[in-house]
């Protein structure tokens, strides 16, 4: 079985709720801040999912204060999208990677990382998936728009404007999990799509 975690809510889809029950609008600011991985700052987790074979997927907001490491996550892909901020720049052996507002930028897990701020602090979202088991992207859609349910567990967080998922308002700053009905951008709106699912 599959395990999904919301915010600190565990739910099991496997065992008989509603499709209802797993539609969630969630405040990250109202998350309990964990350790990072390497245990230099501190992030949100605001949606998991695990099986026998351990984490499939996560979703979590973090605050990057300082230049520093990042935390490994063997077999994992990483996005990471700034959300507030001027951005970072994200140096490896190999490569060095631009991240700046609202454009995801994709890279191994498996990378030894150094983030430099380009600006001061930033905010970022973060999406670690098991690339031999899940498909996942993370892109911007900007308004006006709309976005249906589909197959997919999909997730959005709201980067400016007014967005309403199954006629509730979901404020700037905030994210909705698994709508039941399509999610509407107004004209000035922006969010971030992310999408998981399995490999095949």
């Amino acid at each position: 079985a599959c395990l999904w975690r919301w915010a600190n809510v565990k739910l099991r889809p496997s065992e008989g709720l509603p499709e209802s029950a797993m539609f969630q609008i969630i405040n990250p600011g109202a998350v309990t801040p964990t350790p990072w991985k390497n245990g230099t700052g501190l992030t949100r987790e605001i949606a998991r999912a695990d099986d026998a074979g351990g984490m499939l997927w996560r979703i979590s907001i973090a605050d990057v204060g300082a230049d520093g490491p990042f935390s490994l996550f063997e077999g994992m892909s990483r996005i990471l999208t700034v959300i507030e901020g001027a951005g970072m720049d994200l140096v490896m052996p190999d490569q060095s990677l631009t991240a700046r507002p609202w454009q995801p930028v994709r890279f191994s897990g498996n990378a030894a990382v150094q983030g430099r701020l380009a600006a001061g602090p930033i905010r970022d979202l973060n999406l670690i998936f098991d690339t031999a088991r899940v498909r996942a992207d993370v892109r911007p859609v900007h308004g006006p728009a709309s976005i249906d349910v589909g197959p997919a567990r999909q997730g959005l967080f709201v980067l400016r404007g007014h967005v309403s998922a199954a006629q509730r308002r979901v404020p700037p700053g905030w994210m909705a999990l698994d709508w039941t009905s399509p999610v509407v951008l107004d004209a000035q709106a922006a969010v971030l799509h992310i999408t998981t699912g399995p490999v095949g």
